[in-house]
């Protein structure tokens, strides 16, 4: 039984599209993983695209900005993969019985985070400057937002949090935190800053707790 030619080429090129969209998705994470490792160790302007392209093993720049528009928009895909890692790890580290447990330990764990060379440098120092404060607040509410929304939620349903407005409350822990992240990164000692801000932090979900 024989194949028709027609439908040999048609098979052809099914292969083919995908082996370039895997070998496409695989120049995406190269850039991706090297562009991350040196924003993180050198910051983003010390950076360059030629080093990146080096970093990553992908011939020239074009290979870069064929997936990326510019150096920004790079930056932009790395900050948002550290953001979603940090959700993760944070998560992980969650714990308690309460709602008020729970938001407690969850923005503990942001604040530890903070002292991480990554984290500091991409999503603390770099990220304001290279993004700019709108687009930076943007993503932080993305990913932290409805974080802090649930534990409140849960807080005030098993009686662990007082009654408040949860929606208002979100965004002022999420500036409060955000801030006391921000507090650490830039300062001289950030293990002091951090030890100073925890004491703060917890004085102020002190006031969340039912009596």
């Amino acid at each position: 039984m024989s194949i028709p030619e027609d439908d040999l080429g048609t098979g052809y090129a099914v292969v083919m599209v995908g082996v370039r969209a895997e070998r496409a998705q695989r120049t995406r994470e190269q850039v991706l993983t090297a562009a991350r490792e040196l924003f993180a160790e050198r910051g983003y302007y010390a950076t360059g695209t030629t080093d990146i392209v080096e970093a990553a093993g992908v011939g020239t720049r074009g290979a870069l900005y064929h997936h990326f528009a510019d150096k920004q928009t790079l930056f932009r895909a790395v900050f948002e993969q550290v953001e979603l890692d940090l959700s993760e790890q944070a998560g992980a580290a969650v714990s308690g019985n309460s709602g008020l447990e729970i938001l407690v330990s969850g923005l503990t764990a942001f604040l530890d985070a903070s002292l991480e060379g990554e984290i500091r440098q991409i999503l603390l120092i770099d990220g304001p400057a290279v993004l700019g404060w709108e687009a930076w607040r943007e993503i932080e509410e993305r990913f932290g937002l409805g974080a802090i929304r649930s534990m409140l939620t849960q807080g005030r349903a098993d009686g662990s949090i007082r009654d408040i407005d949860i929606d208002a409350m979100a965004h002022l822990l999420l500036s409060a935190v955000d801030e006391a992240a921000l507090f650490i990164a830039h300062a001289v000692d950030p293990p002091a800053a951090r030890s100073q801000v925890g004491n703060a932090l917890g004085a102020l979900l002190a006031g969340l707790a039912a009596h």
